[in-house]
């Protein structure tokens, strides 16, 4: 396996800083790619001296396009869909029957890229709007891509994003079609919010989420980083809520409070208790 030279490492070091996000070395080949826009624009000619230029004291605006460029946003609607008829089927209607006195369901799309977890949870809900009349729903997703935050609440896709995960029933019924491509009709849009955070930190909400959706995020961080990042998020997690991982991962440390759900390997049940020293 080739070694990063020490450019690279200066990169993949700025990207750990800023997100806790670390690129392995079997992910530097990330670096050339994922920065060849960057290079092209600021005639940047190899690694060493966008090195050279990120040590320079004025380089806040370089800084953050390269670590926006190395952050993956790979998503798509309904993404892994038995995950998806699993909320429809099992997980919403135990939140319905627990939360029916206050009416009320706070969902967290944590890393939600371009926004189109949190609008596929939207759909689902729309799909089921007579158990939801007079409910209030907030989905909240958050990323700390300002680009990608900026998509997400934009809410307008592109031909190849709106059919990745849609059927043609599910883009026309969701979604029309304008200048600027296809935006997520307005009564999906009022269903969700978008802000800008980085998981390192503590969420600034009064809500305790009914349901917390962190897929496919936890694999870029370190095993301390990981637990960090799961135990600012189990705070916010309501003490009956569920979490749900990305297919492939698990909660490995035992101290946190979750159970794991045996027909359904990627969901976890808070289970009470408080969170572990």
């Amino acid at each position: 396996m080739t070694v990063p030279s020490a450019s690279e490492r200066i990169v993949a070091n700025l990207l750990t800083a800023r997100t806790g996000q670390e690129l392995s070395q079997a992910r530097n080949w990330r670096i050339g790619s994922a920065l060849s826009g960057i290079f092209r624009e600021r005639g940047i000619s190899n690694i060493d001296q966008l090195a050279c230029m990120l040590d320079a004291p004025d380089n806040g605006i370089l800084s953050q396009q390269v670590v926006e460029a190395l952050l993956n946003n790979e998503t798509y609607f309904f993404r892994d869909r038995p995950m998806f008829d699993h909320l429809a089927n099992s997980v919403f209607p135990e939140i319905e029957r627990r939360n029916a006195a206050a009416r009320r369901m706070s969902i967290l799309c944590a890393g939600c890229s371009t926004g189109q977890e949190a609008l596929s949870i939207a759909m689902l809900l729309r799909e089921q709007s007579v158990r939801w009349k007079d409910w209030q729903i907030e989905i909240v997703g958050v990323d700390v891509s300002h680009s990608a935050i900026a998509s997400a609440r934009a809410a307008v896709y592109s031909q190849f994003e709106v059919q990745r995960g849609l059927s043609v029933a599910q883009m026309l019924g969701n979604f029309r079609e304008t200048p600027m491509g296809w935006e997520a009709k307005e009564d999906l849009q009022k269903m969700t919010q978008f802000r800008v955070h980085n998981l390192l930190t503590p969420l600034q909400s009064d809500s305790k989420f009914d349901l917390i959706l962190c897929r496919n995020v936890l694999l870029y961080f370190g095993e301390s980083t990981r637990s960090l990042v799961m135990s600012l998020l189990l705070q916010k997690l309501h003490p009956e809520g569920w979490m749900m991982l990305g297919a492939g991962e698990t909660v490995a440390d035992r101290t946190m409070p979750l159970t794991q759900i045996k027909e359904a390997t990627n969901f976890y049940r808070h289970n009470g208790s408080s969170i572990a020293a």
